[in-house]
């Protein structure tokens, strides 16, 4: 079923035990292939979604994350995980029985294949898969309809009383009659990648009316750090157990933490906030619930237990405690409760949304948000959650779009294209443009805004639709932000000790979405932090703007150049040097493009990510043509017992041939003269695939390799590690037949 088989049951069954119950395996059964492999990565946050209402992937699989932030930190002591799986839930009373049904994605409780709880199914359809949509002009996932940098579409039901194409009962199950359409949205500004957007439709595809619709998002968060207390190694040290949850009710805000934060290996936040739904903001109540694993009676709170039926989990929907919170949060205190560390589940949850009849459809938006502890206080605070409380505030903002004051309807004065409909930043008081502070518009003063619930001709400052909306057709439009020229196209030509990176102008031909303006500014140019001590993310190399009063004005001269390389033309050039040959994994560089700001909007000027175009690269020999002088060499030589970027086993040791052809045969030979493994170098493509440690340190990244080198594991072609001793090698350039010979010695 969806995950439930084939991904979830798997991924529950490989938990560490929360109880003593034995786990067993279940197969899936089923001819269509469960999606449960796409995860959000455009951004910070790392997060696994599925066609089957369930989010996170159990901390099943060391090479994805689940509900991962910072994702793409260099400093392991940032890439904390947060949620092991989530989902929907959605309630409401049925015409067809006069019952309440609640359709869940996932509950607590439940292990295997047989077990209520997993509810929403995909089809049949071997297509039915998550699809990908992006903004960026770059992506090969571009589309005119996506919405965010990286937007996934999912689609499910709850019609089925059995899992599609199996044999597999979907146990105490009553459908609704729901399709639900999942649309969820990530960004890579830098003030936007700690959140992704889950923006669900839900319709009524039943011959009944469905009352009082509810919907929420139940979370199994866990915050802890594989880097600290790996859930991958045998007495790893996890612990589901030292965790707290809070309830922020300015900010809509259900929020879970580790307690002490593991020695600053976990100190951060998993927060999932309500944003909005089709019905008005005031019509809506936002409900929090609490309850520890599979704890369906607790002594210790009685209130405050596992529901354990449909009707149980409508009363969470809706609100069972409403204003009475365990560890609940106010600006003026901490959680009422700091001692009741424990597996907390949670359930952040809107309605009533809508009465939906057949056919009818509501929507309701939620954001799944993290953020690194603001502060060292060692409880939980407002100011410790600031970042936290940002970044939910920015999902707010994208999700608000036009509606500047988020309260769901369409104000006059918030319209700011010409169309009818309402747009970001439109009428917006500011004082420092009110000449007379009479509180309104006069002529002769600047316009944004009045602030007078009028949309008035100075206002209306555009008279192009935003992103192809025709005027006046009278909806908000969501999912708008600020945002800043993309990055340009990105090539780094690693060589020995420097590395050359190459960028084009894409970037300064971007529109506002906003003002409809070129507004670019200039470059700034990124790498991996200089010293390995360093607490930085990144290192700035160098700045360079235009020339018109704003910035350093350095203008572009001292990189500028107008080169094609592989078919691309490229304007820019910048070298950076002093870097060590061999490093995998060790260095990156970027290209962020920024503009000038919209000193009218009160914008600062904004930049680009440096995740649209990171790469790494390793340093070293380009490859050699025939005839030159340089002679084929291996590094470090001699190996002494390990290299500094070996790590711990005999499968993790690595060395490299340097200066080779761009085609190459190379053998290795013990003293004796026998031969102990042998390679094709193809300089053009080779990424470290024939390396265990070259795959650890940078597979599935974007790297680039300078074509002379060639990495070797020290095992043999009889897969055994190689002792002490001297040895032989020779090379062989394919395209010319010319051999070169050399040696080096192992010490172990």
């Amino acid at each position: 079923m969806f995950l439930l088989l084939l991904g979830l049951i798997s991924s529950l069954m490989a938990q560490p035990s929360r109880d003593s119950r034995p786990r067993t395996s279940a197969r899936l059964h089923k001819t269509a292939v469960d999606d449960y492999w796409h995860f959000h990565n455009a951004g910070n946050l790392g997060l696994t979604i599925t066609n089957y209402g369930v989010i996170g992937e159990g901390y099943n699989n060391p090479d994805q994350p689940s509900c991962m932030y910072k994702l793409h930190a260099d400093n392991m002591r940032y890439q904390i995980e947060h949620m092991s799986f989530g989902g929907l839930w959605v309630g409401g009373r049925s015409e067809a029985d006069g019952a309440v049904h609640v359709s869940t994605a996932i509950v607590d409780g439940v292990f295997e294949a047989g077990e209520e709880g997993f509810e929403f199914t995909n089809s049949e359809a071997a297509g039915d898969t998550i699809q990908v949509r992006s903004t960026i002009v770059t992506s090969p996932y571009f589309s005119p309809h996506a919405v965010s940098h990286q937007d996934f579409v999912a689609v499910f039901t709850d019609l089925n009383t059995r899992v599609p194409g199996s044999d597999f009962e979907i146990p105490n199950h009553t459908p609704l009659g729901l399709s639900i359409r999942l649309e969820s949205y990530a960004w890579n500004y830098s003030y936007t990648d700690a959140f992704v957007i889950l923006n669900y439709t839900i319709t009524n595809v039943s011959r009944y009316t469905i009352e009082d619709v509810f919907a929420g998002l139940w979370a199994d968060a866990a915050v802890g750090n594989m880097n600290y207390t790996s859930i991958y190694t045998p007495g790893g040290g996890w612990s589901w157990y030292d965790n707290m949850n809070g309830f922020d009710q300015a900010y809509k805000l259900a929020y879970q933490f580790d307690a002490d934060g593991d020695d600053g290996f976990a100190q951060s936040y998993f927060g999932l906030r309500y944003l909005g739904s089709s019905r008005r903001r005031d019509s809506v109540q936002v409900h929090y619930d609490q309850w520890r694993w599979s704890a369906s009676a607790a002594m210790d709170f009685p209130e405050y237990v596992m529901p354990i039926n449909d009707e149980g989990r409508y009363e969470v929907l809706r609100g069972r405690h409403t204003g009475r919170y365990y560890n609940d949060v106010t600006d003026g205190g901490i959680p009422t409760d700091p001692a009741s560390r424990g597996s907390w589940m949670l359930v952040l949850s809107a309605g009533p949304l809508a009465t939906l009849a057949p056919g009818g459809s509501t929507t309701v938006t939620f954001a799944v948000v993290c953020g690194l502890w603001a502060t060292q206080e060692s409880n939980d605070t407002p100011g410790r959650r600031a970042n936290l409380r940002l970044n939910s505030d920015w999902a707010q903002i994208a999700y608000n779009g036009e509606d500047v004051d988020g309260d769901g309807k369409l104000d006059p004065n918030e319209d700011q294209n010409n169309n009818g409909i309402l747009d970001g930043q439109e009428d917006v008081y500011r004082s420092d443009l009110d000449l007379n502070k009479n509180s309104r518009w006069d002529v002769g003063e600047p316009v944004f805004g009045d602030g007078d619930g009028h949309l008035d001709i100075e206002e209306d400052v555009h008279s192009n639709a935003i992103k192809g909306i025709q005027p006046g057709n009278g909806v908000i439009d969501r999912f708008i932000l600020p945002s800043p020229p993309p990055s340009p196209n990105l090539l780094a030509v690693p060589g020995e000790g420097r590395v050359t990176l190459y960028w084009d102008k894409v970037s300064e031909e971007y529109e506002d979405p906003i003002t409809r303006e070129k507004d670019f500014e200039g470059y700034r140019i990124y790498s991996s932090p200089k010293t390995a001590s360093s607490a930085e993310e990144r290192t700035l190399l160098a700045e360079f703007d235009r020339i018109n009063n704003l910035g350093y004005d350095t203008g572009f001269a001292a990189v500028q150049v107008d080169t094609v390389i592989d078919g691309r033309r490229y304007y820019y050039r910048y070298t950076n040097t002093e870097l060590l040959s061999g490093w995998p994994g060790q260095y990156w560089f970027a290209v962020t493009a920024f503009d000038r700001g919209n000193p009218k909007n009160n914008l600062p000027s904004l930049e680009s990510s440096v995740l649209e175009n990171k790469m790494y690269a390793v340093i070293g020999s380009p490859a050699r043509p025939a005839g030159s002088e340089f002679r084929v060499g291996v590094f470090p030589n001699p190996y002494r017992g390990q290299a500094r970027w070996d790590g711990d086993s005999d499968r993790d040791r690595m060395l490299w041939f340097f200066n080779l052809p761009a085609e190459a045969e190379v053998r290795i030979y013990t003293l004796a003269g026998d031969l102990i493994d042998e390679f094709r170098h193809h300089g053009s493509s080779y990424r470290g695939e024939d390396v265990n440690l070259m795959q650890q340190k940078i597979g599935g990244s974007n790297t680039v390799l300078p074509g002379g080198l060639h990495a070797w594991d020290l095992i043999s072609s009889y897969d055994q590690a190689i002792a002490t001793g001297l040895y032989f090698f020779s090379v062989k350039n394919v395209e010319t037949g010319e051999i070169q010979t050399g040696k080096f010695v192992i010490i172990k």
